[in-house]
């Protein structure tokens, strides 16, 4: 009886022991917990990203940002660039500290090949297991090691129906050279994409390592020069949508936007080759919350936060889930997912020398003023000036004396 009695008495024990180590061990969770969303909640990411890149809760979609800060607790400080350059110029300045940003394929590999991109840690981004094997291993980031793609595209040329009088299948980059719309042509206003049109239409790669090959280009740009409206990048949805302009070449996932906004726009991608892209999320070097902005990343990545961000922008998705989840006009569109001849036949953006990006930029400046030296029309102007202040003198002179 005895021995029962100290089995039970033991038995007791051991039991109030486990119970009060499971209620010592939910405080302590719950302590973890609050500590971490209060930790949250002292969080800011800054995330700088393309214009018109993301769902904003704008024509009844999710606001992606705010659904992550509702999950998260993290807030997001948002800003927008227009060009790949504008992004490296403003990295480089160093005035504001970004946690994500979304450059394309060959700003990345420059951004790598720089120091400025810092390692990603996978096992707070489960969900790149989603992007599919194709957008993996790329030349731009060969292991991995610094960028999650978000979306790829390519570029065509934007045209109204109203003022282009050319067959859309015999539309090429050679339109944006035809002196008849002078004045109504727009063109990219970054060095990269433009050299690459100029390129495309010299039958040249668009990573030539040959200076002779920029030169050319160069010169095809200043000769385009005197037809050009105006040199744009988000610009071109105001221009083009209020009929402002009869052709631009702009990036594919813009199509879908900018034809809901005018029904007298059409996009094509030129048959004579192109270029196509990836842009991807990444992490600067001097981010203050990297596992936050790994958070961000995942949650970007996720297959119903990818769907619904990709019904807004229009833009295509590394992940065949997210594809395959859109409405059949999207998913079987030749814009949006060009067909297999169309990819083959475009060109990638790869990263060049130090020597051949600094020909680029002394090149760009040459193209974007060339043209304003040598317009006599802008001389005659100038010298007709110089002699009405010559005249002015003189008779100032006469009355003088």
């Amino acid at each position: 009886m005895k021995k029962l009695g100290e089995k039970l008495l033991k038995k007791k024990f051991i039991m109030s022991f486990i119970s009060i180590f499971f209620v010592i061990l939910l405080i302590l969770l719950g302590i973890s917990l609050a500590f971490k969303n209060s930790s949250s909640n002292n969080i800011t990411l800054n995330v700088y990203n393309w214009g018109e890149y993301i769902a904003d809760g704008t024509d009844g979609t999710l606001n992606v940002n705010e659904e992550f800060t509702k999950q998260t607790g993290i807030r997001i400080n948002y800003s927008t660039f227009q060009s790949n350059e504008a992004l490296y110029a403003k990295m480089q300045s160093g005035g504001t500290k970004y946690d994500v940003i979304i450059p394309s394929d060959y700003m990345i590999s420059k951004m790598i090949n720089q120091g400025m991109l810092r390692e990603l840690n996978y096992n707070n981004i489960p969900n790149f297991s989603f992007i599919d094997d194709t957008f993996k291993n790329s030349n731009y980031d060969p292991e991995n090691k610094y960028s999650v793609p978000y979306t790829f595209g390519t570029v065509g040329i934007f045209y109204n129906k109203k003022m282009v009088q050319e067959n859309e299948d015999s539309i090429s980059f050679n339109i944006l050279w035809d002196k008849k719309y002078t004045g109504k042509i727009l063109m990219f206003d970054n060095p990269r994409d433009a050299f690459a049109i100029a390129q495309i239409r010299l039958g040249l790669s668009v990573n030539s390592d040959n200076v002779n090959d920029w030169y050319r280009s160069a010169e095809e740009l200043k000769k385009q020069k005197p037809l050009v409206q105006s040199y744009v990048m988000d610009q071109i949805f105001d221009k083009m949508g209020n009929n402002e302009a009869a052709i631009a070449p702009y990036y594919s996932g813009d199509a879908p936007l900018l034809m809901k906004r005018n029904p007298d726009i059409g996009f094509v991608i030129p048959k004579d080759g192109t270029t196509k892209f990836v842009d991807a999320m990444c992490i600067p070097k001097d981010s203050e919350h990297p596992e936050a902005a790994e958070a961000y990343i995942n949650f970007m990545c996720r297959p119903d936060i990818a769907i619904e961000n990709i019904k807004y922008i229009g833009y295509s998705s590394p992940e065949s889930i997210v594809k395959e989840n859109l409405d059949p006009e999207v998913k079987n569109s030749k814009i949006c997912y060009p067909d297999e001849e169309t990819l083959n036949n475009a060109q990638t953006f790869t990263s060049l020398t130090n020597e051949i990006n600094s020909l680029i930029d002394d090149l760009w400046v040459s193209v974007k003023t060339d043209g304003d030296n040598n317009n006599p029309f802008a001389l005659v102007l100038v010298i007709l000036m110089f002699v009405l202040l010559y005249l002015l003198a003189v008779i100032y002179q006469k009355k003088k004396s």
